[in-house]
């Protein structure tokens, strides 16, 4: 009986290896295979900020409480002129009702999209957190403003059209007293069971923090919350996290590499090489009233991002900022459902697809391969021919187009590869934006 039980707990020990408080030990965890396969993702800031809703253009809104401190800021300027001088930040969470908040719409609107998981700010650099959180009286959604769990409705509503559900969430608070004044006491006192109880209550997918950059992982502890996550949690053990630890770890330790609007060291990825592009549909990822339509990315934009990053070997987060009362601005449904319109038709060639390592320069061809097929993605409509180098050598091809019934003509040269395309009129397309040839080189 003993040497069956020492059998069975060793198999358990091989199924689940246990990872130590240390990179050495972390950063051998490979990243879950339904991350790698997602490739698209939705971001939400929403808290307290959604309030004011305002930041200069080109800037982040959801740092509305710290521009505000620099006096001869546009923030404060704006801030004294529509609230006066003596409206604390404060002021804004009772304003924060979320009155028209439906977890269920928003979960509807991001499986429409295409998305296959959610990532909310659970808690940002000013420290409101949108669940109960028994560490922080008061400056939470159930305490103050909208008296309801915002963060664990949505984690119901997501799961419920079967979409993963992960949490960003914030190491630092800019104006957390114990923080300013003994970071150590912080972390062991407030961080750490914070963070822990989000992950107990709710169980997510994928746990993103940020904030990380004022200190070490050794200050943060995250070596031995990881081994926590990862070993003892009640996370699913297919946990994916991202490379925002400490000050040293971007591109350097943890999950999957995080570059923001494109801000990245050229040529250095994460480990693996897989990151998760993260932008706003214009220049802020809190909602900005000070944005006006054009500074709003089209929907083709958004569709040329998603390829380029995919096709890179990434995932796109693409961030949606919701007002305070609990909606999602129209501009922003509207970007979403026409995205998912056209990942119904190719979606093929973009979710569970690789970087094509031998995917020749094009100006308006983006290649992505899977299972044996090279996905051509033409960021224009191609005219009478696709012609692309015949970068394997391949002696023949097949070839059709995604959403269009039957083959098309393809032929081998022994420099390129070439593929007919039918004249189609405007209601025949099969999308209306970047149309993707799948190839079979032989």
């Amino acid at each position: 009986m003993n040497t069956l039980l020492c059998a069975a707990l060793a198999g358990l020990s091989l199924a689940q290896p246990a990872y130590k408080a240390d990179w050495e030990s972390l950063d051998k965890r490979p990243n879950p295979q339904w991350f790698e396969d997602a490739k698209f993702g939705i971001f939400i800031h929403w808290g307290v900020y959604s309030v004011p809703a305002w930041g200069p253009k080109g800037k982040y809104a959801e740092w509305y409480w710290h521009d505000m401190q620099d006096r001869n800021g546009e923030t404060w300027k704006f801030h004294e002129a529509a609230y006066g001088a003596d409206f604390k930040y404060q002021d804004f969470a009772p304003m924060f009702k979320a009155e028209m908040y439906n977890p269920r719409d928003w979960a509807a609107v991001f499986k429409r999209s295409g998305a296959k998981y959610v990532v909310l700010t659970s808690k940002h650099h000013e420290g409101f957190c949108l669940w109960p959180d028994p560490n922080n009286w008061n400056w939470n959604a159930v305490d103050i403003g909208p008296h309801r769990d915002l963060a664990g409705e949505l984690v119901e509503a997501v799961r419920a059209e079967g979409l993963r559900m992960g949490f960003y969430y914030s190491l630092y608070e800019w104006f957390n007293p114990l923080y300013k004044s003994d970071v150590n006491r912080y972390v062991d006192q407030y961080m750490l069971p914070q963070l822990k109880d989000l992950v107990e209550r709710y169980k997510p997918d994928l746990v993103w923090p940020d904030g990380e950059w004022e200190h070490p992982s050794a200050t943060w502890r995250s070596e031995e919350f990881l081994a926590w996550l990862f070993n003892e949690s009640s996370a699913p053990k297919d946990v994916a996290i991202n490379d925002r630890w400490g000050k040293e770890c971007r591109e350097n330790h943890g999950g999957f590499g995080t570059p923001e609007y494109q801000h990245r060291s050229d040529g250095r990825l994460s480990k693996a090489g897989l990151f998760e592009e993260c932008q706003g549909m214009g220049m802020s990822f809190g909602y900005n009233r000070n944005e006006s339509a054009e500074n709003y990315r089209s929907t083709e934009k958004l569709l040329e991002l998603l390829i380029n990053t995919v096709s890179r070997g990434g995932n796109l987060l693409l961030d949606i900022g919701p007002t305070a009362d609990g909606r999602i601005p129209e501009i922003m449904e509207q970007r979403l459902l026409e995205m998912g319109e056209w990942l119904a038709v190719n979606g093929e060639a973009i979710y569970g697809a690789d970087r094509w390592e031998k995917a020749p320069e094009m100006e308006k061809v983006r290649f992505t391969q899977k299972d044996g097929a090279v996905y051509a993605i033409c960021l224009g409509w191609p005219g009478e021919k696709l012609v692309i180098p015949n970068v394997t050598r391949a002696k023949s091809a097949e070839a059709s187009l995604l959403g269009l019934d039957g083959p098309l003509a393809a032929a081998a040269a022994p420099d390129t590869v070439s593929v007919t395309i039918p004249a189609l009129t405007p209601d025949k397309l099969p999308c209306r934006h970047a149309w993707v040839v799948k190839l079979t080189l032989k």
